[in-house]
């Protein structure tokens, strides 16, 4: 299992949300941490400590007031470590090449591979082109409804009709070299880990698969670990230290290496 640290970046400011209050109006959100230092500090750690392929995410849409200030902190951190950063948020065929050259290692996509509810397969083509299957990342956050899981888009804030299940793995790892999978019903809010997606995952796991959502504790990190079958990569963000929460971040690192 490795750590894969996170930069969260909403309203122009590094922050730690509740994953599910996400919403576009009013750029609203609500808050577990707001730092006052710049998304470059973060990125100086992560290289300090080697800690490749974390990702910087963009919470906000590109119409709103702050996008521009997003975008300035997102190349302040891919800038402090170039080609050790992922970046996710408003990528698309047009524009991800842009942000590899700004110096990040991947784009990370979801909405606009997702569209109506279904899969776009000619987006998913164009950004396969674009910038290659070694360079994309898909993200396929989801939650849960009628006792499976469903890829959702727009900030996870709709639902598709696209199920996180092992078909659905196998088709869409023809064009990516990775999975990031938030489990959003769970994110932010540091109480545990949603097992039973875990468990689908690890059984998979035929590409890396980052999982994201409810870590709180060293025990929730060894029952990923086992559900998993320490196949999965994890990110923590609300409940380490260097975001306000409880976990040392050199014993989240130290641990995950064991």
């Amino acid at each position: 299992m490795k750590f894969r640290p996170c930069i969260d970046i909403h309203n122009g400011k590094v922050k730690q949300i509740v994953g599910g209050s996400l919403k576009d109006e009013a750029d609203s959100a609500r808050d577990n941490f707001v730092s006052e230092l710049c998304a470059d500090y973060y990125a100086k750690i992560y290289k300090k400590y080697g800690l490749n392929g974390g990702h910087v995410i963009i919470l906000n849409p590109k119409q709103s007031e702050y996008y521009d200030e997003d975008i300035r902190q997102a190349k302040l951190a891919l800038s402090s470590f170039s080609g050790g950063l992922q970046i996710g948020g408003g990528i698309t065929a047009d524009n991800a090449k842009n942000f590899i050259e700004m110096g990040a290692d991947k784009v990370i996509v979801t909405s606009y591979v997702f569209k109506d509810g279904k899969i776009n397969y000619d987006n998913l083509e164009r950004l396969f082109a674009s910038v290659g299957k070694d360079k994309l990342v898909l993200d396929l956050s989801c939650r849960k409804q009628y006792d499976s899981y469903y890829i959702v888009t727009d900030r996870w804030q709709n639902f598709t009709e696209v199920k996180v299940d092992e078909s659905t793995l196998d088709m869409l790892s023809e064009y990516c070299s990775e999975f990031l999978i938030h489990a959003v019903d769970v994110e932010g809010k540091a109480q545990g880990i949603e097992e039973e997606l875990a468990d689908l995952l690890g059984g998979w796991a035929r590409i890396p698969i980052t999982y994201a959502g409810g870590v709180g504790s060293f025990e929730d990190l060894k029952k990923l670990k086992k559900l998993g079958r320490d196949r999965l990569d994890v990110t923590i963000g609300s409940a380490l230290d260097i975001f306000g929460g409880d976990m040392p971040f050199e014993e989240v690192i130290k641990m995950c290496k064991q």
